[in-house]
């Protein structure tokens, strides 16, 4: 399903599903670098949208909806120029219409590079 997607050109993988959570990993390279060599905050904002709305159209069973993000916010926190990142979407609320993720973006040692909010909107395949 990431062929062709903004998913794919940012290599990320889907490596974990948990009873209220979502995990993906993107690898950091100079792909996804800002011009001081460190991991573009535009990336990671993509990085947090594509975990959350997956998450929201995974537990949300009805198929008749499509998930819309609506807000995203993401607080850097500390920056990081190789290695993998990993962004675990968390379930704050799973509304019939809403959902809010919390996704929480962290090292291959867990630690903390952003953190990010998303609110999705399930709306009806037109």
């Amino acid at each position: 399903m990431n062929s062709n997607t903004l998913m794919e050109t940012l290599k990320i993988e889907f490596t974990e599903i948990g009873e209220n959570y979502v995990v993906c990993k993107m690898p950091v390279t100079s792909e996804v670098h800002q011009p001081a060599g460190i991991l573009h905050g535009g990336a990671t904002a993509a990085l947090v949208e594509t975990v959350g709305s997956f998450a929201s159209r995974y537990f949300i069973k009805n198929k008749d909806l499509a998930i819309r993000g609506i807000e995203i916010s993401t607080n850097h926190i500390k920056s990081i120029s190789s290695g993998f990142v990993y962004a675990k979407a968390t379930n704050i609320h799973l509304g019939r219409t809403m959902q809010i993720w919390e996704v929480k973006v962290t090292d291959e040692n867990e630690n903390l590079i952003s953190l990010g909010k998303l609110t999705t909107l399930a709306i009806n395949k037109k």
